[in-house]
């Protein structure tokens, strides 16, 4: 199949639809292709930047989209078409340099975070890093970009990531808050603007605090 689509645009700088129907032999890590049509909705609801199609802003925010997705949810680095498989590397705040099949492995939760007092990567895993984070964003953790500070080859973009507490968060009871982090993030790309290499940065501590903020739960009373 064609990297490329009736677009003439790499198909991993399009929508993330587009990216998950390029290929009918995917791994998918719960046996069948993600649905996003919810999140499309929520988006389509609560973003606050709707860039330009074709822009450099809607490229980058397409290219990041997709390779959030396929580190979800394709288990096999090499069918990634975002990324550069056997060269890349993703770090947060200037820590760990991660590979590609560190990420498929751990899940990007426990990479971007961490340990610290409010979430223990160490004593996570993959299934169980998402399920915690599924359950306080039942509606979805979006993710944005706000905007492109300088171009290829060297990316460098901010972004937000939001969702409504409306779950469980360990012991902590759902708040209703609308939860955000604002970001930046450097993105290497090569010559077919496939992602050689990730540098993020933001204060995780800010936003798992406001996790830690709903009132703990106390035991079920079964009187």
């Amino acid at each position: 199949m064609s990297s490329e689509s009736s677009t003439n645009q790499p198909v991993w700088i399009q929508d993330r639809d587009t990216v998950i129907a390029h290929d009918p032999n995917v791994e998918w890590r719960y046996q069948e292709p993600p649905d996003y049509s919810r999140t499309n909705q929520y988006l389509k609801q609560e973003s606050k930047y709707n860039h330009l199609e074709g822009s450099l802003e809607a490229i980058v925010q397409n290219l990041v989209r997709a390779f959030e997705m396929e580190a979800s949810f394709k288990t096999n680095p090499q069918q990634w078409v975002s990324i550069v498989a056997d060269k890349f590397r993703m770090t947060t705040n200037g820590g760990t340099a991660y590979t590609a099949q560190d990420v498929a492995d751990a899940g990007t939760y426990n990479l971007f975070l961490g340990d610290s007092e409010q979430y223990k990567a160490s004593e996570e895993d993959f299934e169980s890093s998402a399920h915690l984070f599924h359950n306080a964003f039942p509606n979805g953790f979006l993710w944005e970009l706000i905007e492109v500070l300088a171009g290829p080859p060297n990316v460098t973009f901010k972004w937000r990531h939001w969702g409504t507490f409306s779950g469980p968060y360990n012991e902590h009871a759902p708040t209703g808050e609308t939860v955000e982090i604002v970001g930046v993030s450097i993105a290497r790309v090569n010559d077919d603007l496939k992602i050689l290499s990730l540098e993020h940065f933001f204060d995780s501590g800010s936003f798992l605090n406001k996790l830690a903020t709903g009132c703990p739960f106390h035991g079920q009373n079964n009187s």
